[in-house]
């Protein structure tokens, strides 16, 4: 495994990120266990470390833009930070044998599943909600549900302690439901905020129980700083019917890899995902709406 091959992934990976806000964790973790065969537990140290360094490149343009919900940011955190380490934990607990990392691998396959799961579910609801305008919905006040709120930081972290992958698609979905009236722009700022002290108490936990290699992040952090920076740039400029249903069929391709599907299973899944996908973002296709930051990563 090379530096420069790793740097090239990396910068692939911060322009798929910057450019749609979509999937970081999800793409890295599962790339660098099917293609680079790096272990699981690996796969998921060094995929929350790269993130770690690169999420905080996407804040200034949300905090020029004031489209981040700070209670919300806290709420949420609340509850994740505690539960990511608790996720780290765990992993480190059962230790590094070959029958807990294909465990891992079986985990992350499940991650990246719900991960698909609850983003077709995103585009679903805000395909209904453009079909079906509420009127002055814009102006009404935003009702804070905290336990909910809290119970979803705390499910997200989990997930992101665990396997590095799915809480962003997940986090997201549940926000819509239970936030109606968030505008997306600030949906998107709130989730890349609150996404870093959580990305943080994954990585401390996985730097004392996982297996962190420094070579291996600085060579993706190397190509993911400008990747990130590049893509933002470009982002308005992103179509959504394209780029959502590509993420789906990539994510759905590797969770169905990493769960050891048939080529029957993998086939018809992967199409039925990226047909839906399709489906779902037809509307914003003839709209000509950007794909801004959808922050589906962790």
């Amino acid at each position: 495994m090379h530096s420069p091959t790793l740097t090239t992934v990396g910068l692939i990976i911060g322009f798929f990120v910057g450019l749609t806000g979509m999937g970081g964790g999800a793409l890295l973790t599962s790339l660098l266990v099917l293609v680079f065969h790096v272990p699981p537990l690996a796969a998921i140290s060094n995929d929350l470390f790269a993130s770690l360094i690169m999420k905080p490149f996407a804040v200034p343009v949300h905090l020029r833009r004031r489209t981040i919900h700070w209670k919300l940011v806290g709420l949420l955190v609340l509850g994740s930070v505690p539960s990511a380490i608790l996720g780290a934990v765990l992993v480190g607990l059962l230790g590094h044998t070959a029958g807990v990392q294909n465990n891992l691998k079986f985990a992350i396959g499940i991650g990246l599943t719900l991960s698909v799961v609850f983003n077709l579910l995103r585009q679903s609801i805000e395909r209904r909600r453009r079909d079906r305008p509420q009127p002055g919905a814009d102006d009404q006040p935003l009702i804070i549900r905290p336990v909910l709120t809290v119970v979803i930081g705390t499910v997200g972290g989990l997930l992101v302690g665990l396997t590095s992958v799915g809480a962003g698609a997940i986090m997201m979905a549940a926000l819509v439901i239970i936030y109606p009236t968030l505008r997306p722009n600030q949906l998107v700022g709130t989730d890349i905020v609150q996404a870093i002290p959580l990305v943080a108490a994954a990585t401390l936990g996985h730097l004392f129980f996982g297996d962190v290699r420094l070579a291996l992040t600085g060579s993706l952090v190397l190509g993911a700083i400008p990747g990130v920076i590049l893509g933002a740039l470009l982002s308005s400029h992103a179509p959504a019917a394209i780029i959502r249903p590509a993420f789906t069929t990539i994510l759905t391709a590797s969770a169905l890899s990493l769960l050891r599907a048939d080529l029957t299973l993998l086939t018809v899944g992967t199409a039925l995902a990226l047909i839906a996908s399709i489906f779902l973002t037809a509307d914003r296709s003839r709209r000509a709406e950007p794909a801004t930051a959808d922050a589906a990563t962790r």
